[in-house]
């Protein structure tokens, strides 16, 4: 599988980085055979958090054999330093680790919970205390919506994050408004050499009214012809990597998308947007 330079940190990720929420809702035994699907491939960036179900306990007892193999990321949805700081330690008890190589403001969705995130007493402070102390090398920020790469523009504005992590997915990349500040951010974070994990990358659409049949929060692309082309557009972004889906059973598909991934040429890109009609976008 093709590995990207994740940003100033230097790591090489696989361009699949193993989106641990797929454990926060399954057994041990389905948690510990997709674990061993991961180590299989090959993938080297693992993203976790507190707030992915029973996920870090479901990965516990792998991280003690494992922690040399990955780049370790995790997040806090806390916007308080109080807050944030005791998340980490939580994270890093249950996580069995002494320090991440990643912590990362989480669902960071519009400036006001940036302004609470980064301001005088905010999470922010927390995660830079927590680097000083070796407790994590990095700091990133993670966020759903519309106003993602808008908002995160704005946040590099504010520090030097090392990571940004946004919805990159074709269907919305048919709103210009998203597109635009999308690209802005893109080339935003290659000028500042920051790491870029894209999500929602195959997303047909948002749930409404339909039974749930993944764990995922939006409804998944399940063809593997169609989970190609959405991992190969979202790839072709610019980005480090995606962060496989919520979902143990789509999963491996999204993993051998990736180990087969072949840039797309703009025209094919334009023509993926074009087909987005016949979706509906899970961002309005």
């Amino acid at each position: 599988m093709e590995k990207r330079r994740f940003g100033r940190t230097g790591h090489d990720s696989t361009v699949a980085i193993f989106g641990a929420c797929a454990l926060g809702f399954v057994s041990q035994v389905e948690a510990d055979v997709a674990m061993q699907q991961v180590i299989d491939a090959g993938i080297t960036h693992i993203d976790i958090a507190p707030s992915y179900g029973n996920a870090e306990a479901q990965i516990a007892h792998w991280i003690p054999k494992i922690r040399e193999q990955f780049f370790l990321g995790c997040k806090t949805m806390e916007r308080t330093k109080i807050g944030a700081r005791k998340e980490m330690q939580g994270s890093l008890k249950r996580l069995q680790t002494d320090h991440f190589d990643l912590y990362q403001m989480h669902a960071i969705t519009n400036m006001d919970e940036l302004d609470e995130a980064t301001m005088t007493g905010g999470a922010l402070e927390a995660i830079i205390d927590a680097r000083d102390e070796g407790l994590t090398k990095y700091i990133g920020i993670t966020g759903h919506g519309i106003d993602a790469p808008t908002v995160f523009i704005e946040a590099l504005k504010r520090f030097d994050l090392d990571s940004v992590l946004f919805p990159v997915n074709f269907v919305l990349y048919a709103n210009p408004k998203y597109r635009e500040s999308a690209e802005k951010l893109i080339a935003l974070c290659q000028q500042k050499d920051v790491g870029m994990m894209g999500i929602k990358h195959i997303t047909r659409g948002p749930w409404g009214e339909k039974a749930k049949t993944h764990n995922t929060w939006y409804e998944p692309f399940t063809e593997k012809e169609m989970i190609q082309k959405a991992v190969d557009f979202a790839l072709s972004q610019g980005i480090t990597g995606i962060c496989t889906p919520c979902d143990v059973t789509v999963t491996p598909d999204v993993i051998t998308a990736c180990e087969n991934f072949k840039p797309m040429s703009a025209s094919e890109q334009e023509e993926l947007i074009a087909s987005a009609s016949s979706y509906t976008s899970l961002f309005t």
